[in-house]
């Protein structure tokens, strides 16, 4: 990734249509999207410089160059953040190391009603309680997220609404790129993803950045069928890195129904004791 902010703005540049910042949608163009002149003017800067810019010749833009350059890219918050994180990144950073709260796993398990997970910026579960392990458990690739939605056979399956996780996923993965504590292990990741899913590699490719943080999960389950599911998401003051992910279904209806039978059906299946912060060291 030597050049991550200029492919970022190639890519960006290519999402929006003339017709997006009211320039006039005719003529031929070459590439889709708009072209460098117009961003540049767009943006209030020379051709040149920002040619330098995406060619990776220029690297230290000002924090006014990059304003400018969200507004004319229609950059969303968590876009925008991605933006300044890597036009101004420092030097690397050693891996981080986190420690998980004991407090915060027992809360976890003491959720029997409601599904959670902790995950990593990678995807990974780090943590999951019974229903947690219970809901994606079964799987080739049961222990990663990203690697169930893009590799595992049964993924499109799973969820029932495919295209919209894929979208989640891959605009998170991003969004936790910017951060160089984690840049090494997550671009490994995208490495990976990127050989062995065409999907991936596509989606990749439009550098769309989100944190999602709240929303619905709609799962055809092996055992109990079709799940529907909200959720909101939290990061453990502890751990800002990692991700705690609790499920839940109206209480009383049938999905909470079926969240109790999975529970009840799954109850003979070995539990893996959630590991303390002086046992287990999350990088």
């Amino acid at each position: 990734m030597a050049n991550q902010l200029g492919d970022y703005l190639k890519a960006r540049r290519a999402g929006v249509k003339p017709e997006d910042v009211d320039l006039p949608p005719g003529g031929t163009r070459r590439v889709p999207g708009l072209r460098r002149e117009e961003v540049a003017a767009m943006a209030g800067l020379s051709v040149d410089y920002y040619t330098r810019l995406e060619q990776g010749r220029e690297q230290h833009p000002s924090p006014s160059v990059l304003n400018s350059l969200a507004r004319v890219l229609r950059l969303g918050p968590d876009a925008q953040r991605y933006l300044f994180a890597i036009a101004t990144q420092g030097p690397p950073v050693p891996p981080v190391r986190r420690q998980l709260s004991p407090n915060l796993l027992r809360l976890v398990n003491d959720w029997t009603d409601h599904p959670a997970l902790i995950t990593d910026p990678c995807h990974n579960i780090v943590v999951a309680n019974h229903l947690g392990r219970a809901i994606y458990g079964g799987h080739q690739h049961s222990d990663n997220l990203a690697r169930l939605v893009f590799l595992d056979p049964a993924g499109r399956t799973f969820y029932r609404n495919w295209n919209n996780v894929a979208g989640t996923i891959v605009a998170s993965i991003r969004a936790a790129a910017s951060n160089p504590a984690v840049n090494a292990e997550l671009m490994a990741l995208v490495g990976e993803l990127t050989v062995r899913s065409e999907e991936f590699s596509k989606r990749w490719a439009k550098a769309e950045v989100l944190e999602k943080t709240s929303g619905q999960s709609f799962l055809r389950h092996p055992i109990v069928g079709d799940l529907d599911l909200t959720y909101e998401t939290f990061k453990p003051n502890g751990a800002p890195d990692l991700q705690l992910k609790i499920y839940r279904a109206e209480k009383g209806s049938e999905m909470s129904e079926k969240l109790t039978m999975l529970g009840s059906l799954t109850a003979a299946q070995p539990d893996e004791p959630a590991a303390l912060p002086d046992e287990r060291t999350v990088r």
